[in-house]
């Protein structure tokens, strides 16, 4: 399945990259998975989207939860607790 990724504030600075599309494998279901898929990519992308770091999550625009499912060709967005303008 491909969808596309977006990362914003801190985590865009510390990934080096505000957008990217991505195939992910048929285990990768949910906005939860997705994190767990990037965690899997180990440095930079393990720090900034490590399980014990508070994040926000976004399905196609709209702030959802970790067991949001996931569907062809979605946006998946990833936010620091905080952010500004």
């Amino acid at each position: 399945m491909n969808i596309q990724l977006r990362f914003f504030a801190s985590i865009r600075e510390t990934l080096g990259t505000s957008q990217e599309s991505v195939a992910v494998p048929a285990q990768v279901r949910t906005i939860g998975d997705v994190r767990h898929f990037l965690i899997a990519r180990g440095g930079a992308w393990a720090e900034c989207l490590a399980e014990e770091r508070t994040l926000r999550m976004a399905f196609n625009q709209v702030m959802t939860e970790s067991e949001t499912l996931i569907s062809e060709g979605c946006e998946v967005a990833f936010f620091p607790p905080v952010t500004g303008g």
